[in-house]
């Protein structure tokens, strides 16, 4: 994670399997690629009022008609445009438009048909994907088996050092079956595989176009991709281009160019969008939400996220060895004031690890036992001090890493200092450059001294097992270094477990156990932010623009 941002999706992930917990004739009766759509269902609440100061939207306005072009403000410049390496926000929010994966995300967090016109799984640890015929890569060349063997082959290359790796652990085999059918062999039972296959973990590019590349391939040239635009200038520091790719196999974007301009600065970002120098953009700063939603200059809307914000423990060593220090943490904290002050309001507070729109495909009852049996939310200072004194961590320090880069990051992580005082702790503040802070997540090294950090995470998925499988021994982002034998197998019962209720119901006792431990503390849902200047319409409001083609949307207001 080279990007200097704090927010990251999930880049890694442990071995995963485990056996089946039913017949594998049964599971393969069960098995089909309807029944898979429906289990990774995961739709925006219903458009209306929200909890706190914001609504969530199901979408924008659909657009008038075609436009020339238009500007969206991101807020860093990709490192590389690789697929391999696109598990963060600015590789992706451009990456989506450009390169495409065998199934697809939709702006409801649903999944469909991508590059595979089809997905099926004749037996447990077998997918079959046919794919459309007819599909050209940007470079002109038609998509084949061979090109979809050599993009998901990548993805396991250790020269790549991709960052969707270990979603391929369980992966046995990548072969082609047929001029238009590719055939992937699990190791084990896998329900979380064929889901990432939506994300660019699925990304199909042409195997001449990126062997041609070499080295360069993702930082100057072409992509070789067949999405619906592709890429043009990158001028380095400043902005990348977009052209409307007029091959494309689908429903042509609407706009003839898109300019990606880098804004570092949230000030600067935002005083481009209120002045037209961007008509739009998402992670919009959350300071400036009241301002752009008075502006009259255009529109601020809000969609489910899929996003929770975090105060991620790093250090098990000291007094947060201890799950007392931990609970009493999370009992101090002032979640609806961060909510206020560091969310602009735009958030609910939550006592839950997993966002409550990745439990939709869940029972009624399911999803009652996922959420009635988490640890408390309200403030108890009284018993917050309590368990520190029975911890004998009082006067004990702690250093919380904090950052100019957002208030999201900045004001939580003085909330946590304003948290651990009153009750007794000495907590310290040590602050990290913005465009150093990522490597946090990346590097042993820039964490020591530090216990606890801000970590806003969404789930790349809509499972909740995205965000639960963490917790696992040895997983990329259990930077605590947490090892618990039962929770690890019943991580591999519910990877095995194809079954959609079957599932869920094992990831409701993961849910409790990994809620019980708070090796991360949950502090609040975020949703999506979205701009748009009264130029253009047609953006989706939900995370979905991480790898769904949301610039073809995108063309002249209503």
């Amino acid at each position: 994670m080279s990007t200097p941002v704090p927010r990251t999706g999930r880049r890694a992930r442990a071995p995963r399997g485990g056996p089946p917990s039913r017949s594998l004739a049964a599971m393969a009766a069960f098995l089909t690629s309807a029944a898979l759509v429906a289990a990774c269902s995961g739709p925006p609440k219903d458009e209306g009022s929200h909890p706190g100061d914001f609504t969530l939207s199901k979408g924008t306005p659909a657009a008038r008609g075609e436009i020339d072009s238009f500007t969206w403000a991101t807020y860093a410049e990709p490192p590389t445009l690789d697929y391999t390496m696109a598990f963060d926000y600015p590789q992706n929010t451009i990456l989506s438009n450009v390169c495409e994966s065998l199934m697809r995300w939709t702006p409801n967090l649903t999944m469909e048909p991508g590059l595979a016109r089809k997905a099926s799984n004749p037996n447990p640890t077998t997918w079959v994907y046919d794919l459309r015929p007819g599909v050209r890569f940007h470079n002109g060349k038609v998509m084949t088996a061979d090109d979809v063997v050599f993009s998901l082959g990548r993805q396991t290359d250790p020269d790549n050092a991709a960052a969707w790796a270990q979603i391929f652990q369980n992966v046995a085999s990548v072969k082609k079956t047929g001029p238009l059918q590719v055939t992937v062999g699990l190791k084990k039972p896998d329900s979380q595989f064929p889901q990432y296959m939506a994300t660019a973990a699925g990304v199909v590019a042409s195997k001449a176009g990126v062997e041609a590349a070499g080295k360069d391939y993702g930082t100057s040239g072409g992509l070789a991709c067949t999405g619906p635009f592709e890429l043009g200038t990158w001028s380095k520091g400043q902005s990348v281009e977009l052209d409307r790719f007029n091959g494309y196999w689908g429903k042509k974007a609407r706009a003839g160019k898109v300019v990606f301009r880098f804004m570092t600065d949230p000030s600067a970002r935002t005083n481009a969008l209120l002045s037209g120098e961007a008509d739009g953009g998402y992670l919009i700063p959350t300071e400036s939400y009241g301002r752009l939603k008075n502006s009259g200059a255009g529109t601020l809307y809000f969609g489910e996220g899929l996003t929770t914000v975090n105060v991620n423990v790093t250090n098990m060593k000291g007094p947060l060895g201890d799950v007392r220090v931990r609970r009493a943490l999370s009992l101090a904290l002032d979640r609806s004031g961060f909510v206020k002050a560091g969310l602009g309001g735009a958030g609910t507070a939550t006592n839950s690890l997993t966002p409550r729109a990745s439990w939709a495909g869940a029972s009624k009852r399911t999803a009652q036992a996922a959420f009635g049996s988490l640890p408390p939310a309200e403030r108890d200072i009284e018993k917050a001090t309590k368990l520190i004194k029975e911890a004998g961590a009082s006067g004990k320090t702690l250093t919380v890493a904090t950052s100019s880069i957002g208030q999201d990051v900045s004001l939580l992580a003085t909330a946590v200092q304003a948290a651990g005082t009153r009750i007794g702790l000495d907590i310290r503040l040590k602050t990290i450059a913005p465009n150093a802070f990522t490597a946090l997540f990346t590097d042993p090294n820039a964490r020591e001294g530090i216990d606890l950090f801000p970590y806003t995470s969404y789930q790349n998925i809509t499972d909740p097992l995205d965000l639960l499988s963490n917790f696992r021994t040895g997983a990329y982002l259990n930077f605590a270094g947490y090892s618990d034998k039962k929770y690890d197998q019943g991580i591999d019962r519910a990877t095995a477990a194809y079954d959609p209720d079957e599932r869920l119901a094992i990831e409701v006792e993961l849910q409790k156990h990994a809620a019980g431990q708070l090796l991360w503390i949950p502090v609040a849902e975020w949703p999506t932010a979205v701009f748009l200047n009264k130029r253009i319409s047609g953006a989706p409001t939900t995370i979905s623009y991480m790898y769904y083609p949301w610039a073809a949307d995108v063309g002249a207001a209503p």
